[in-house]
């Protein structure tokens, strides 16, 4: 099942770190490839990242869901610790709940 920027809000994007597009090999650019991984990617398996700015202009990075799961694990390990209504309760907070989601979600 692959997942939509509808349901990772803009916010929550910004919190799961890219490479830059100019270090990708070509079919990591055109989302082909995992951008964090060699493995190759379909409709039912990629993990869209919404559309980013790039030096050569926009760009569609995609994801397998095991990299998107260990990255938004990162991501909410950093978030909670500097983000006070997510010291109390994770659920208080959209970005901190989404990446919980996205753990539960992709983790393997």
């Amino acid at each position: 099942m692959s997942s939509t920027t509808q349901e990772i809000p803009p916010e929550v994007l910004a919190l799961l770190p890219l490479p830059d597009v100019d270090t990708l090999a070509p079919d990591q650019a055109r989302g082909a490839v995992c951008l964090w991984c060699p493995e190759r990617l379909t409709a039912e398996t990629a993990v869209d990242l919404g559309e980013r700015a790039g030096d050569d202009g926009r760009w569609w990075p995609r994801a397998c869901g095991p990299c998107v799961g260990r990255r938004a694990h990162r991501a909410l390990h950093s978030h909670v610790a500097l983000c006070e209504p997510c010291v109390d309760n994770v659920g208080q907070c959209q970005a901190g709940l989404t990446l919980t989601r996205l753990v539960r979600k992709y983790r393997r």
